[in-house]
């Protein structure tokens, strides 16, 4: 009946995901759920995913366009994320006649400023380049990190930029607001050919950034931008069990909109794709869930519970069946010495001997005995002790008849002596 608690990796550590994750960790704390969970602060997706696939961690957070262990199975879309490329304005009287970018195609010869230090988003920016024709060796890729891209726009370090975060990503935001200056407004790069890459490369959809989405005055973009967009996944162990992954994923969609307006984040988090062809194969306890499917206790167990009612009541028979072949022989003694019983009442009724009968009296009392020690031991049942008691009133009862005879008559000779069995 104690909870179960579930190691989660997730990372970097002040990021939206280890934000949400952690605020998911404190709701089900705080509602004393089945199911609980331990945060595993990593330095990114990649570092978490290598947790998940050494064993370190049952659940993680990983990014759908990057290499997913062959051991997690999909449990939910945490968020999706966009790619936004977009060109600072140039400062005025300066560099008038440099060449204004306008679509991607035009981004050969130039540098190109990648927001983060990873290789995710620098492969994202190779992929639509290469959608676009556009040779890798004629384009300078910089990465800034999330602190260095506002000053790496003022100082032009870079000619167009690229990022990749939620649309409401606050990064993205500050990086955009950091390119307007002098009153003039970057230029939005838009990815037309999105759907072009998803066909090419199912990990990516098409996607659009709609008017005013990074905000300011005027709006930023001005218009609906067409990109591409990837998912953030909890995945899980394969090996975890179908219970404990339904039980986690019944638990994060009952409380997510509890924790929506401390973590805005968790209103993006969404039910896994169910279908068989699926980029990341979902998780059967996920699934079940899912798809209104999810097993009770007793359909779960049901099975091993007859079993074990079966078993217990096979091995309960066989007990009882050696307990009873292991008195086999102090059964047969008993009934051995309620024959001699019987044979003693026919014996009291012709003795002509008080001394005779008192023997058989002593006899008596020693069968008796040795009676009552069976019944206790469990080798004598109720209904034999009973059938012995009827044995042993009538054998008292022809006792006292004969020796009321023989002392109320006169004394004749002594017969010859019925022979007696010796007490046992």
């Amino acid at each position: 009946m104690r909870p179960v608690v579930l190691q989660v990796a997730v990372g970097p550590a002040n990021s939206d995901d280890a934000k949400v994750v952690q605020g998911l960790a404190q709701a089900f704390a705080r509602a004393h759920k089945e199911i609980r969970l331990h945060t595993i602060l990593t330095d990114g997706v990649v570092a978490s995913a290598a947790a998940l696939s050494d064993g370190e961690a049952d659940l993680a957070i990983v990014r759908g366009d990057l290499d997913v262990p062959k051991n997690a199975q999909a449990v939910a879309t945490l968020r999706k994320s966009v790619a936004v490329l977009w060109v600072p304005p140039k400062p005025k009287g300066k560099n008038a006649k440099a060449v204004k970018i306008k679509n991607i195609t035009q981004l050969a010869g130039h540098r190109i400023g990648v927001v983060g230090l990873t290789d995710a988003n620098v492969n994202l920016l190779k992929v639509i380049l290469q959608q676009y024709n556009v040779d890798l060796a004629k384009v300078d890729i910089v990465r800034f990190a999330t602190t260095e891209v506002a000053e790496a726009i003022r100082a032009q370090k870079a000619d167009a930029f690229l990022a990749a975060g939620p649309v409401n990503s606050k990064i993205t935001a500050d990086a955009i607001a950091a390119s307007a200056r002098d009153g003039g407004a970057p230029t939005f790069l838009a990815i037309d050919s999105a759907d072009a890459i998803a066909q090419n490369h199912p990990v990516y959809e098409a996607a659009e950034i709609p008017p005013g989405a990074f905000g300011g005055s005027p709006a930023r973009p001005d218009d609906e931008v067409k990109t591409i967009s990837f998912s953030h996944h909890i995945v899980a162990r394969k090996s975890l069990s179908d219970a404990t992954v339904a039980a986690f994923t019944r638990q994060l969609f009952a409380i997510r909109q509890q924790i929506i307006s401390d973590f805005p984040l968790a209103a993006k988090i969404e039910t896994p794709d169910t279908d068989k062809d699926a980029v990341i194969p979902v998780h059967p306890g996920a699934a079940a869930y899912v798809d209104g499917e999810e097993k009770t206790f007793l359909d779960r167990y049901s099975d091993y519970i007859w079993w074990t009612l079966m078993a217990m009541s096979a091995t309960g028979s066989a007990g009882a069946w050696f307990a009873s072949y292991m008195k086999k022989d102090e059964r047969v003694g008993n009934a051995t010495q309620r024959d001699r019983l019987l044979d003693m009442i026919a014996l009291a009724r012709r003795s002509d001997s008080l001394d005779e009968l008192d023997l058989m009296q002593a006899e008596a009392d020693a069968i008796l005995r040795d009676t009552l020690n069976g019944f206790e031991n469990g080798a004598i049942e109720e209904g034999s002790l009973t059938a012995f008691n009827i044995a042993l009133e009538q054998f008292h009862n022809s006792v006292v008849d004969r020796k009321w005879l023989l002392t109320s008559t006169p004394q004749h000779p002594q017969l010859a002596s019925v022979p007696l069995r010796a007490t046992t």
